[in-house]
């Protein structure tokens, strides 16, 4: 290592930003690149989302159509072919909402219900918060059991 060999480590040196406001000479002085007057050569200025410069906003011109409940509930859908796939691949007799979470199928905070698409082969015990009638059928006519959390 040798005296004129040294230079900063890559990356730690940035390009310093320009000063505004600091004078004529500067080329950014006077109005600090922020223009004449309104709200917006003002200091602490902000428009909230959607603002646009007093015009009705969007959101307010546009109509609004029919209803949204706030109480409803989203299931995450679960088929019983992706059931029997786990059964096949991982030998899984059981299923609780906990071997649905470790298997990437829902998330913690989900709620879980079990559809009828494709067919079942094997007696399996499932546990989750809703069925359909055919996954409920199906489940039960090759032996299994279909419990609500």
């Amino acid at each position: 290592m040798k005296l004129h060999t040294l230079k900063p480590a890559p990356g730690s040196i940035q390009k310093e930003g320009k000063r505004v406001g600091r004078g004529e000479g500067s080329g950014k002085g006077g109005t600090a690149a922020r223009g004449h007057k309104g709200a917006g050569s003002r200091s602490g200025t902000s428009t909230k989302r959607g603002f646009e410069g007093g015009q009705m906003p969007l959101y307010r011109r546009v109509p609004k159509f029919g209803f949204k409940n706030n109480n409803r509930v989203e299931f995450t859908p679960i088929n019983i072919d992706r059931i029997q796939e786990l059964v096949e691949n991982k030998g899984l007799k059981s299923f609780d909402f906990q071997t649905f979470i470790d298997n990437g199928l829902a998330g913690k905070n989900d709620r879980i219900k079990i559809l009828g698409r494709g067919e079942i082969k094997t007696a399996v015990d499932i546990k989750a918060h809703a069925f359909s009638a055919t996954a409920t059928k199906a489940i039960e006519a090759v032996g299994g059991t279909a419990t609500i959390l």
